[in-house]
């Protein structure tokens, strides 16, 4: 479930065509997007992509190359990351070892020079927000890799910044932490209303967490929207492989199918090489109505509550769905002919 946090219509940060060079190496490419007040953005793409970079920009703690970043219609283009003040969480936390919990998140505070009974009333309410009462006088040495996070998060947000940006602040932790700090941030975001930022390249928490996502590759922007925007209708080939799995089928057009199989198409297919269809939105048949495929099982993968099956057409090309294990028929077994049925409306052209 994505963040319900209530997103304003005003922008909030804007990039105009914004660049990044290292040397001769182009970081990123022309990038231009708005963020909206209120909103939880991912910057999601692989290693290398670009993603890091665009966040530490927007944090002024890398020189833009070329182009304009605006906050709420200044140009911050030159502000320090003093001077822009947004929130930050390091991958690694960055916490002062010889610092307590409440200290390190009374130390932005200081900084600030607040008064010693708004540091205290400020740290103490930070605790409680994220769940860390009781925790208060151990060193961070002291604390699991969770905890650790509660406190870098309970940092950043102490001094109340108009931005929170976070850079793959989950990537140490192990899966089932990692989905309780994802339920806790989504919680903050909802009852704080910040703008966050956030970089990942987990596509599952991007789509779980985000209101939008901004899809990197090679230091280009590929595709930015909603999460069901860019997981049903990616923009380029590059997206629907990127998020999740995906059946891409070579796409005779003149003849109206696959492989010499007379489907129906989406409207755009005539312009296009290519149909992609996801595996959940297909399904195996003897008969049926909208589109048939002959397949053949070539493997099983069994993963517990459903099995992964791989098949392959006459055409030679392969195709992936799956199977939901329990009552009911058993999956069929590796060499067996069977027609894989999906709806027209839930295929595009690529």
């Amino acid at each position: 479930m994505k963040s319900e946090a209530i997103v304003s219509n005003t922008t909030q940060i804007e990039a105009r065509s914004v660049g990044k060079t290292f040397g001769k190496f182009h970081a990123l490419r022309d990038v231009s997007l708005q963020i909206s007040e209120g909103e939880f953005l991912s910057l999601l793409g692989p290693s290398g992509s670009g993603k890091t970079t665009f966040l530490t920009l927007l944090g002024g703690y890398e020189p833009v190359t070329r182009g304009r970043l605006m906050l709420e219609g200044q140009d911050m283009t030159s502000w320090s990351a003093n001077q822009r003040g947004f929130g930050m969480v390091f991958q690694g936390y960055a916490l002062f070892p010889h610092l307590t919990v409440a200290e390190n998140i009374a130390f932005p505070l200081k900084v600030q020079k607040r008064s010693k009974a708004q540091v205290t009333d400020r740290v103490a309410q930070m605790v409680e927000m994220v769940g860390l009462s009781g925790h208060e006088h151990k060193k961070p040495k002291a604390l699991s890799g969770g905890q650790q996070q509660r406190v870098a998060l309970a940092r950043a947000l102490a001094y109340e910044p108009k931005v929170l940006l976070l850079d793959e602040p989950f990537s140490a932790l192990d899966k089932n932490l990692r989905g309780q700090m994802q339920e806790e941030l989504r919680r903050l975001h909802r009852d704080l209303g910040t703008t966050f930022v956030f970089v990942t390249h987990d596509q599952e928490e991007a789509l779980a967490l985000s209101s939008r996502i901004a899809i990197f590759n090679h230091g280009e922007l590929q595709q930015i929207g909603t999460p069901d925007e860019v997981y049903e209708r990616p923009a380029n080939r590059f997206t629907a492989e990127f998020l999740g799995d995906i059946n891409i089928l070579s796409l005779d057009a003149e003849a109206g199918g696959i492989a010499g199989t007379p489907l129906e198409l989406p409207a755009s297919a005539t312009a296009y090489e290519h149909v992609a269809i996801r595996p959940e939105h297909m399904r195996l048949a003897a008969a049926g109505d909208g589109n048939q495929l002959p397949a053949r099982v070539r493997d099983r993968v069994y993963l517990g509550s459903k099995s992964r099956l791989l098949l392959e057409t006459r055409a030679g090309e392969e195709l992936m769905l799956y199977f939901d294990n329990g009552p009911g028929l058993p999956p069929p077994d590796r060499g067996a002919e069977l027609n894989v049925v999906w709806d027209t409306r839930d295929s595009f052209a690529i």
